[in-house]
């Protein structure tokens, strides 16, 4: 359910089997040009592929013009009620404009500006919102939300095919993760333009991040979505952007950086294994390459859990033992693990990307995790183990033998073994 059509933004491709762009939306005043490119440089490096910034009033949209030309990728002019302020805008080089077809003035103002971005070839973005519907929907929206916002979605993308323009993109957004998800099913099926996805006004990084997570991850799942927005209540943009690339990550629909396994510990824990994820996390900050570490609470869950990672620490009370690809490396006294980790990521790189084996410390780590396993733990090997040594039996017995009556479990019962 892809978008079939694709746009450009800038030097970004929307839509079309593209892969999906991560946007995030500045906090500053636009017209402060200082403030401004400083904020998108910072979101530029936290990964965002788009910017967007709010053109309220005639100064932010005289600024364009040298934030466009300044910013190391594509900017988007957010415009709401002042039809004039898209068309300059447009003028100043934005690489794509936004248009909320609620309050934009109606179909006459936005068709000036539609005409405007054909002839000048700027994209459009039609930007529908819950909160600000036309007023010929506002009394749908209280009977069925979810059909209020694909009829607005629905009729902007008429006016424009009629008037011949077919560069745009749609975003469909409410604060409900519910008609989030079904509006844009809905609309998914039809129409071929790209979509954007956000749940606006979301919350905090807390609650933003997941209503956000379960809303967009639905429909990324479903395939459904060009490009994303995290909306959190936040002055720090690039928090919004590391959401997005989070909730990417996790569906393997991109990758960027390192991705950090952890267990969810329990009584098992010996070791302060909080401060040790949370510092792994802050020094895996300074790697671009996808990598995956792995961090487990206890030997119980030991390898098994995570046998894929690159790297991994698994730990104890006083000792903990360093792995890679589910094979020991070394044991290392519990306050060193995080050093001795990063040791090892470093040596791996260094040797260009090959992990040094030094046999006689994997031998000691075997050990080490030998002694500290639980026999009773059915972990994956134990359970593979288990399930070989079944398949044997069935083998060499074809039949079980009958339990005796008096053996059997329910002997005594108000139904007997025949």
């Amino acid at each position: 359910m892809a978008s079939e059509r694709q746009i450009m933004v800038g030097s970004v491709p929307i839509g079309g089997g593209a892969p999906v762009a991560v946007q995030t939306m500045t906090k500053t005043e636009t017209a402060n040009l200082a403030a401004t490119m400083d904020q998108i440089r910072t979101v530029a490096e936290a990964g965002a592929d788009i910017v967007r910034v709010a053109v309220p009033r005639e100064q932010d949209a005289a600024a364009l013009e040298q934030i466009v030309a300044q910013s190391p990728i594509p900017v988007i002019a957010d415009i709401h009620f002042n039809y004039t302020l898209a068309l300059k805008a447009i003028d100043a080089g934005a690489h794509c404009v936004r248009l909320n077809p609620g309050n934009i003035g109606g179909a006459e103002k936005a068709g000036i500006v539609i005409e405007h971005a054909k002839r000048v070839g700027t994209p459009l973005r039609v930007g529908v919102n819950s909160g600000s519907l036309p007023a010929h929907l506002r009394d749908l929206e209280y009977d069925n939300p979810v059909e209020a916002l694909v009829s607005a979605a629905v009729e902007t993308v008429e006016l424009m095919e009629r008037l011949d323009f077919t560069n745009f993109k749609v975003s469909m957004k409410s604060t409900s993760v519910p008609n989030t998800i079904a509006s844009n099913r809905l609309l998914a099926e039809r129409i071929p333009y790209p979509l954007h996805l956000g749940v606006t006004e979301a919350g905090t990084k807390w609650s933003g991040s997941l209503k956000s997570a379960v809303g967009l991850g639905t429909l990324l799942a479903d395939g459904i979505g060009d490009t994303i927005r995290i909306s959190l209540s936040t002055f720090h943009a690039e928090e919004e952007v590391k959401v997005a690339w989070e909730i990417l990550k996790a569906l393997k629909l991109r990758e960027r950086g390192p991705v950090l396994i952890a267990c969810p510990t329990c009584g098992r824990l010996q070791f302060d294994m909080d401060t040790v994820v949370a510092e792994v996390e802050r020094r895996l900050e300074a790697y671009d390459d996808p990598i995956e570490v792995s961090i487990l609470g206890c030997a119980v869950n030991g390898i098994g859990e995570a046998r894929h990672a690159d790297f991994g620490i698994t730990g104890a009370k006083d000792m903990g033992m360093i792995y890679s690809k589910g094979e020991p490396l070394k044991k290392v006294p519990t306050e060193r693990l995080v050093d001795e980790l990063f040791a090892e990521i470093d040596r791996y790189y260094a040797a260009g990307r090959k992990v040094l084996l030094d046999e006689r410390s994997a031998a000691e780590a075997r050990a080490w995790l030998a002694e500290n396993e639980d026999d009773t733990a059915l972990t994956p090997e134990r359970i593979a183990m288990l399930e070989a040594a079944a398949a044997r039996e069935e083998t060499t017995e074809a039949v079980a033998p009958a339990l005796e009556a008096s053996e059997s479990p329910v002997a005594g019962r108000r139904f007997s073994r025949a």
